[in-house]
Order: C-alpha cells, then structure tokens, then sequence
C-alpha cells in the first residue's frame, strides 16, 4: 500500500555488502602471508569466533522496510462517502429557445453550459427537468452526470408535447424532486429566457420556506432574434408580425431578490457558473452522505511482519525476558466471547441484542432480543421471516406495519402484505418506500391472477376436449357395431334367398346404383389408411404453421434488440416518447393550464 518504502531495501543491501567486505578484509591474513606459512604463524583457528550479526540486521531491515510498505492480501468493503450537495437543473424548452439571437441558437448554448457544468460538478447529486407548456424529469437525483450528460443532446423545443412556457410547474417538480430524495435543502438552478409576472408571483410564494435556494441563468439578448419555422420562414403572431422574444432581465432579477437568490446572464467563459453555485448561496453546513454501493479496500497487514520484529526490540531492554514468554505458549487459545451471567450484569438484553446485531450474529440477536421491533428486525436479516411476523405486533405504527408488511412479503403471503401495506400508508401516507412495495405487489398479485385464470381455462378446456374425444370414440364404437349388425343381416338374407329367384329380380339386382350402397364402403381398410395418411398431413402442416410462427417471433425478438441497441444513440425518441404519456395523464386528470403564450 506504500511501496516508495520498499526503496528502504536499497541502503539495507550496500551498508551489509560494506560490512562483508570490510570484515574479510581487516580478519584476513591470507593477502600477506603465504599459504604455506599460514597454519604456522596463525596458530589453532578452532577457537571460538566472532559472531557475525550482519545477515540478522540485514533481515531485521527487510521486514521493517516490508512492514512499513503496508502489504495486503485481502480486500474489505468500504462505504462510499459523498458531499450532500443536491441540485436540480430545470431547463426551459419552450419555443423562444429557438432563437438565434445567441448563434447557433439559444438552446444550443444553454445545453453547452449545462455540460459544462456537469463536468466540474465531482460530488453531490443532480437532477434534470425540461418545462415547455409542461414539466417533466428527465432524470432524478443521481451522482451519474454521464448519463445526463449523455441525454442534454436530445433535448430541443421540438420534443415537447405542449407548447407554451410553464416554470412555475418546473419549480414545483424540482422541490418535490428534493424532498422525494430526502434532501430538505439544496439549489434550483433555473435556465431560461424569460418568465411572466405571474410566473414570478408564484414561483416567489412556492419557495418560500421550502430551503431551497434559487439561481437563475439568463438566456438571450435584449433585441431578441426571429423563430425559425421547420418549413421555413418565420413565426408570427396573430396580427401578422414576425415574433421576435427577447429577454427580459428585469422579472428575473425581481424573482432572484424575491427567493435571497442570485441571477446572471450566460457568459462565455465559466464566471456565470461561479457566481452562480458558490457555496456562500444557502450557507448549508459540510455534510457528507453514504451512497448504496461501496469501494473495496486493501487491508493494512503490515503490522504482522512488525511483530517478528517485538522479539529484537524487546532483547535490548532486559536479558531473561524469554522466560516470561513460556506461560503464553501453554495458555489456552481464546474463545469467541458469548453472552453469559457476566454480560448481564453489565448489559441489558437489548444491548447485548444489538452488540449480536453489529457482528452479523442475526440469529443469536433475535433471541436476544425484549424489544419486539428489534427482534423482528434481526429474524428478517437472518431470514426467518415466519417469527419476524409474529414479532411485528405493534399496529399503531406506520413503521411496524411496513416491516412487517416486507416480512409477509418475503414470507410469501402476498394478501396479507397488501393489506398491511395499506394499514401503514393510512396512518403515513407520505411513505414513498410502502406506496413503490404495495404496487409491486399489487402487480405481481394481478399476475399470479392471471396465470391462474389462464390455468384454469386450460384444464376446463383440456376436460372438454378428453369429453368430445370419449364421445367420438363412443359414437365411432356405436357405428362399427351398427355395420357389424348390418353385414350380418345382409348375410342371412343371402342364405335365405332362393336358388331359382327370377331374372327380373336379377335385372333389379343388377341395375342398383353403386351410390344405393355408401354405408357398407365407408369403413373399408383402403379408406382407413387414407383417412391416417390425411391426419398426418394436417397434422404436418400444422407443426410446420407452429415453427413458421416461432421463427417469425424470433426474428421479431431480435430486430427488437437491435432496435434497442440503437436507443442509447438517440434517446431523443424515448424521452418524446415519455413527455407525450405523462402529459396525456396530466390532460386526462384535468391539470392543463391555458397559456396565452404558446412560445
């Protein structure tokens, strides 16, 4: 984790060649005196010797150059910890952004400078509305600013379902934005081209109190510039003159002094968005926020190799310290602590509970446990989700009736969670949490009655159909039993019929028609076998209709691929897509608004 330590082995490696080479030098008489000479003149060699300490510093350098690198071998979550800086970006779309009095059009630079101000932006959460004659989000709050990075692009006048210039209804979406996210103060930032007195007063009285601070981005000149049409020429009013918006910097000043916000007009430079979102706006204190995931981190286990080294470092206090160390070697290895008579005299059950609950012991929390939330909670992590229902009894609580409408959830009894969930949301029903899980299951409940009725068509069609079957091999049974008779009777009427009968009865026997006879024909083996051969091939063509039919729902499924692939390179289509339902619905519940200005 800091490898510049491992530079440490360096002058541990040249300082221990040093000592090696000086002490063969200064104890070596091998370079004056020759070899013959050498056992004389030195004497016996096999008394006791200097010891040599240099490969022991050598090895006490390396793992304290090692210990101080820090290396690790496993990973450990992390939270991810955030500035709690919350803006919401309302961007106007109405048609007057089409001018181009700021080439090439006001739209156009407003976007640019929305990009560039995603790039700078490296924390907090951002959001993105676009208003006309309706508001609509883009994208919540998110910490993603590619992804609206990616969909500024496809935003333009063109896209938007109603004409006109509504931000009062953008600023309301904004603030419900933010306390939907659980923010309960950050910034708007308004770009737009110009508002009416009306839209001030109301966009005045709806932030008033709400903590959010407002900045305003002017978009325009004071001449203003012509609308271009699609088809060409120029957009004109009802009296014929070509309609040339302008902007008017007087209200946006007046609404920044209403709200203690700030305004200025877009710049060239990056001085407007400084101005702009300065941190002094709203005088919010440093606070950061945990995000859902979470980054993985090394783990620090230099400390293992500094413990090789407390045996050096306790040598040059004190000699017999080693003996002080033989009762560690023969104590017994630790156990994992458990909650005892000791633990209850110092904590109480819940505590003891929640200290389980903190180490993962979920199980052992649960019975731990006095308090029945707290035990109910503990069943639903370990996965007893049966005893987290019975734990769950306080029904005055919009909160005990939401975990326990989630234990009946995971518990499989979809009824029961409904009900609950509806039980919570009458006593709270701001809970976004139980009003998302209801209509989940709601849904699924939907489905599972679908399938159910689909099922129970199936078998009541399967018995009706084993029922036509029965009765058509019955009626078959009854018709070969009817020819037996028949062929039967034929025969003793043959045996019976006298050997001298007359030539007139021979003429009428001869002149029957081959049609007076049909029945005795029908079930002959010839016409069996073309009535099996004709079966299969009905049954041939229906097989070959079924694979036909799958290959064409294939080949369906995958041009629909593809054409979801391609989505992300205009999503342009989606969001029209998107603006036109939601502004339906709005019509449909009676929310349009008319607006005399319809750029």
């Amino acid at each position: 984790m800091r490898p510049e330590w491992l530079w440490a082995l360096m002058p541990a490696i040249v300082l221990a060649g040093l000592l090696w080479r000086l002490r063969y030098r200064s104890g070596s008489w091998s370079s004056v005196i020759a070899p013959d000479l050498l056992p004389y003149l030195i004497g016996d060699s096999s008394g006791p010797r200097k010891r040599n300490f240099t490969p022991a510093l050598l090895l006490i350098w390396a793992l304290a150059a090692l210990g101080a690198a820090g290396p690790s071998f496993k990973k450990i979550p992390q939270p991810v910890h955030q500035k709690q800086d919350a803006l919401v970006l309302v961007l106007d779309l109405s048609y007057s952004m089409m001018a181009a009095d700021l080439a090439p059009s006001r739209n156009d630079r407003a976007r640019q400078k929305l990009l560039d101000l995603l790039s700078q932006r490296k924390e907090g959460q951002t959001g993105l509305i676009a208003y006309a004659g309706d508001a609509h989000i883009v994208t919540p709050l998110t910490d993603d600013n590619p992804t609206i990075a990616n969909l500024l692009p496809a935003l333009n006048p063109g896209m938007m379902p109603l004409a006109g210039s509504e931000p009062a209804a953008a600023l309301s979406q904004a603030v419900e934005l933010m306390y939907s996210a659980g923010v309960q103060r950050g910034r708007i930032m308004l770009v737009t081209d110009g508002i009416t007195e009306q839209d001030r007063e109301e966009i005045s009285e709806l932030l008033q109190g709400s903590g959010m601070g407002l900045v305003i981005m002017g978009i325009g000149t004071a001449t203003g510039a012509p609308l271009p049409l699609p088809k060409g020429g120029f957009l004109k009013d009802d009296s014929g003159t070509i309609v040339m918006p302008a902007l008017e910097e007087d209200l946006l000043r007046r609404l920044a002094r209403d709200t203690a916000g700030r305004y200025m007009r877009l710049q060239i430079d990056d001085s407007d968005l400084d101005y702009l979102l300065a941190d002094d706006l709203l005088a919010i204190p440093e606070q950061t926020m945990v995000l859902d995931r979470a980054a993985d981190a090394w783990e620090d286990q230099g400390h293992l190799l500094i413990l090789l080294l407390l045996p050096v470092v306790l040598s040059l206090f004190r000699k017999g310290w080693i003996v002080c160390l033989l009762p560690l070697m023969f104590a017994p290895l630790p156990q994992t602590a458990h909650a005892d008579v000791w633990d209850d005299l110092w904590l109480t059950p819940d505590q003891q509970g929640q200290r389980a609950l903190q180490q993962g012991n979920n199980e052992a929390a649960a019975n731990l446990f006095e308090d029945n939330n707290w035990a109910g909670t503990a069943a639903y992590q370990s996965g007893d989700y049966e005893r987290a229902t019975q734990s769950f009894t306080d029904k005055d609580s919009a909160d005990t009736l939401y975990n326990l409408g989630n234990a009946l959830a995971k518990a499989g009894q979809i009824d029961q969670a409904i009900e609950t969930y509806q039980e919570s949301l009458k006593i709270k029903p701001e809970q976004q949490d139980a009003i998302e899980n209801l209509a989940l299951l709601e849904k699924l409940q939907q489905e599972q009655e679908q399938q159910q009725e689909q099922s129970d068509q199936q078998d009541k069609q399967d018995q009706e159909n084993q029922e036509n079957q029965d009765q058509n091999q019955n009626q078959d049974q009854q018709k070969d039993e009817q020819n037996q008779d028949q062929q039967q009777q034929d025969s003793q009427s043959d045996d019976q019929q006298p050997s001298d009968q007359n030539s007139k009865d021979k003429e009428e026997q001869a002149s029957e028609s081959p049609q007076d006879q049909p029945e005795e024909q029908e079930k002959t083996p010839e016409q069996e076998e073309a009535s099996r051969q004709e079966n299969e091939q009905q049954q041939e063509a229906l097989d070959e209709a079924i694979a036909q039919a799958q290959q064409e729902d294939l080949e369906k499924d995958q041009a629909m691929e593809q054409w979801l692939r391609r989505i992300p390179d205009d999503p342009s289509g989606l969001l029209r897509q998107k603006f036109r339902y939601e502004s339906q619905q709005r019509q449909q519940q009676g929310k349009k608004k008319d607006d005399e200005t319809y750029w």
